[in-house]
């Protein structure tokens, strides 16, 4: 018989110890390790066998695109690059209660209405519970196949009966469990072994599995890492628990974009497609107030517009407060360092609050140029133009550089009425002469900072912001009122 060694495993990394201590050397997190018996692997698997030789192909060749299967969900099959690839396996990710279950059980409830067999397997919750949320959703006449288990050996074995499902969602890969490893459901272990041993029925019979991930407190997929390694694609399901905007995000895809996004809204039927996301972050949008411009960004291939809303107001803390939600903290700051390095504008004794309104996460830097207008809007109390997109990236010398697909930019601003765009000025041939909009180019950010610094109104408080008239660059000063 083989003998059975104890390990001291990380729970949030993988790194495993021969013995226990409260800190991990790998990850640098506290009280994650936790005893597990690593026996040793069943007598068929370690087996010594003499390999088989298999025939090596050339990169030259003719070769098809990988079938695909139509979920039914437009934005769904945006972010999958097309549809479920037979074969593929996707871990999907979110913070609990933000819409994971009800995405997919509608997801399985249209493929079984189009007449492909659809397995929902739940480890968390019974029958009963999974019939509930379908028949609130309107989807309990779907001929969707349910099962509450937590094997992976049954349900392996149930699967392989019958037809082959072309999609089976098991919601969630940490409650599954495995006869092969000697470890409580959850831990590092099991979920690797439970994942590996799916992905093999995936690959085998060409089933598309969706596995659900359970995320820590810092929005990261709990297990090891190594999972997201051997899955297809991973996709994180994000949105604000005040907001009812849910975004469905690619982090991962051998079969399609990494940069997709899809829009959706939660309401009382479950999640509704959003086709126009611009027209939906626009539609409560605070017109004529200081600190406010919409920035034309693009998430993957589609253009989004965004209202970036901007305060700045005088401290009395020695340290001023930098607070930005749904932007990078760092891009912020670096923002700010131009402006007051290149443009004159003193920042240092105001607190500083930037926003994304609606929900929606950006990450390109195309947003600098927004953010700018915004923060000097608030801060000297000048309007922007409401008809007035803004796009283009900052850097540390102050020059506003050009970005990716302009065109597509401009098109989406149009559609929805803008009549202005504020863009780099090397960007402008890329816009052609069919945008219509009145483009207005600009070199550098000190540029910009004087035109908006000259529509601005003394503001009733003790600390203002005025413009010295020289011939450099806008310079702002502190004054008492």
């Amino acid at each position: 018989m083989a003998k059975s060694t104890l390990s001291f495993v990380c729970q949030n990394c993988g790194a495993a110890y021969n013995r226990w201590q409260g800190k991990c050397d790998a990850c640098g997190e506290w009280n994650t390790l936790a005893e597990e018996d690593s026996a040793a692997v069943p007598v068929s698997i370690r087996s010594r066998r003499k390999g088989r030789t298999f025939q090596l192909e050339s990169l030259s060749g003719k070769s098809q695109d990988a079938p695909r299967l139509a979920s039914g969900m437009a934005e769904l099959d945006r972010v999958t690059g097309g549809g479920f690839v037979r074969g593929s396996v996707l871990l999907l990710g979110g913070d609990p209660g933000i819409g994971k279950s009800t995405l997919l059980t509608q997801a399985t409830s249209l493929l079984a209405r189009a007449g492909h067999r659809a397995v929902y397997i739940s480890g968390e919750e019974a029958i009963a519970q999974v019939r509930l949320r379908a028949e609130r959703l309107g989807l309990s006449d779907a001929p969707v196949q349910l099962a509450s288990e937590t094997s992976v050996e049954d349900i392996i074995s149930t699967l392989s009966e019958g037809a082959v499902p072309r999609l089976i969602v098991i919601d969630s890969i940490q409650t599954m469990w495995t006869d092969t490893v000697e470890s409580a459901p959850g831990t590092v272990t099991q979920v690797r072994a439970s994942a590996q041993a799916l992905i093999r029925f995936a690959k085998k019979t060409g089933a598309a599995i969706i596995l659900v991930g359970h995320v820590t407190k810092d929005g990261q997929i709990a297990g090891p890492r190594v999972v997201e390694h051997m899955v297809d694609a991973v996709m994180s399901f994000e949105g604000e628990g005040s907001q009812q905007f849910r975004i469905l995000r690619s982090v991962k895809n051998r079969f399609g974009p990494t940069d997709e996004i899809g829009v959706f809204e939660m309401t009382g039927l479950g999640l509704r497609e959003v086709s126009n996301p611009s027209e939906l972050f626009l539609s409560e949008r605070d017109l004529g107030s200081p600190g406010t411009a919409v920035f034309a960004g693009i998430e993957g291939t589609r253009p989004v517009l965004v209202e970036l809303q901007a305060l700045v107001a005088p401290t009395s803390l020695g340290t001023p407060r930098r607070a930005v939600v749904g932007w990078d903290p760092s891009r912020l700051s670096m923002v700010l360092a131009v402006l007051e390095a290149h443009c004159g504008v003193k920042l240092s004794g105001h607190d500083v609050y930037l926003n994304v309104a609606g929900g929606l996460r950006i990450q390109e830097p195309a947003a600098d140029l927004a953010a700018a207008a915004a923060l000097v809007s608030s801060l000297v109390n000048a309007p922007l133009p409401t008809d007035a997109v803004y796009f283009g990236e900052v850097s540390l010398s102050g020059a506003v550089r050009p970005v990716a697909q302009t065109a597509a930019r401009l098109k989406e601003a149009a559609k929805l009425g803008f009549g202005r765009a504020i863009l780099p000025e090397s960007a402008r041939g890329e816009a052609g002469g069919d945008a219509g909009l009145a483009l207005n180019s600009v070199g550098g950010l000190s540029t910009l900072v004087a035109e908006i610094a000259a529509r601005g109104s003394r503001r009733p408080q003790r600390e203002t912001a005025t413009v010295e008239k020289n011939a450099t660059p806008a310079r702002f000063r502190r004054q008492d009122g």
